[in-house]
């Protein structure tokens, strides 16, 4: 009886979930760049992007990290959710700074502005700057990683570090010259952003890479692994053998011709007996001696599965 194989267990709880964290910081640094470029710097462009903040930038990347954390992605799940968090210290941030404005200026039928009160709503900037600190700290670090993924990670996780590199400059020595640079790094991590999420779910469902992303920057280390190439060869001889003449069978020194010729001088009897002992193949023997051999229906259904992969729709 033919069954499907399942070479692995399945990790993957739910779909690729990364797309929806980066459409969200997308969407959060679009809500951000006229801020950045100094507009909309009134109580309600403020609480708007805040709102936009909360919900995309915070909300969408909290729920991707966690979906990616029950998908067994540790890097993924790690990253996304740490930063889903700044995005709500965004949220925090930007409103408290809104509601600062409204009672600093007061109303003209209203209180007179209350200028301590203010100061209570506004974050404390000793604090916001020990945490730029360490965020830049961690988010240099995952740049390195993200290099073992793609280049474009990496450039992804380089313009992060860019823009807490600036935000802490200011932090130690106030300036409006790094306000346009600031600006810039948020259009072009919200586009980057974009581009990633546009890769992961166009290229699949177009199986062509529409939206191209890089090889990575950095190499590991490969571990050791089975070699497959002998018994790769093997099965394909045999089932292009069986794609023009069916079940008749191939001798075994044709078959060691045409195998030698792809992997080279290896010998192939251990494998071949492997695989008659998986009932993969069909072999003629004379005196001990392997003469022919033919794919078996079920070895013709493996070398589907798994190379040409027949049940991957």
């Amino acid at each position: 009886m033919i069954k499907k194989l399942e070479l692995a267990p399945k990790h993957e709880a739910y779909a690729e979930p990364t797309a929806l964290g980066l459409i969200g910081l997308a969407i959060g640094c679009a809500a951000l760049t006229p801020i950045a470029f100094g507009h909309a710097l009134t109580p309600a462009g403020l609480k708007t992007a805040a709102m936009f903040c909360l919900l995309f930038g915070g909300g969408c990347q909290l729920v991707a990290g966690l979906m990616n954390f029950a998908n067994k992605n540790l890097f993924g799940g790690t990253v996304l959710t740490a930063f889903s968090f700044n995005w709500i210290m965004n949220w925090w941030a930007l409103h408290s700074t809104a509601e600062a404005m409204i009672v600093m200026h007061g109303s003209p039928a209203g209180p007179p502005p209350d200028l301590w009160l203010a100061g209570t709503m506004m974050p404390d900037h000793t604090i916001l700057l020990a945490t730029d600190v360490i965020s830049l700290l961690i988010f240099v670090v995952i740049t390195y990683g993200f290099g073992f993924f793609s280049k474009l990670l990496a450039l992804f996780l380089l313009d992060i570090d860019l823009l807490y590199a600036c935000k802490v400059y200011k932090g130690f020595f106030p300036t409006t010259a790094l306000n346009l640079p600031i600006a810039v790094l948020t259009v072009f991590l919200g586009a980057i952003a974009l581009w990633i999420a546009f890769a992961t779910l166009i290229n699949p469902t177009a199986n062509r890479p529409v939206f191209r992303i890089p090889g990575p920057l950095f190499h590991a280390t490969k571990k050791a692994a089975f070699d497959w190439s002998l018994r790769n060869a093997m099965f394909t001889v045999l089932f292009e053998h069986w794609a023009v003449y069916a079940f008749k069978t191939m001798s075994f020194e044709d078959l060691k011709l045409k195998v030698q010729a792809k992997v080279g001088d290896k010998t192939i009897l251990p494998d071949l007996a492997y695989l008659m002992e998986l009932g993969a193949v069909v072999v003629t023997t004379e005196e001990e001696k392997v003469v022919n051999i033919r794919l078996s229906a079920s070895g013709i259904d493996l070398y589907e599965q798994l190379i040409l992969k027949k049940y991957d729709f």
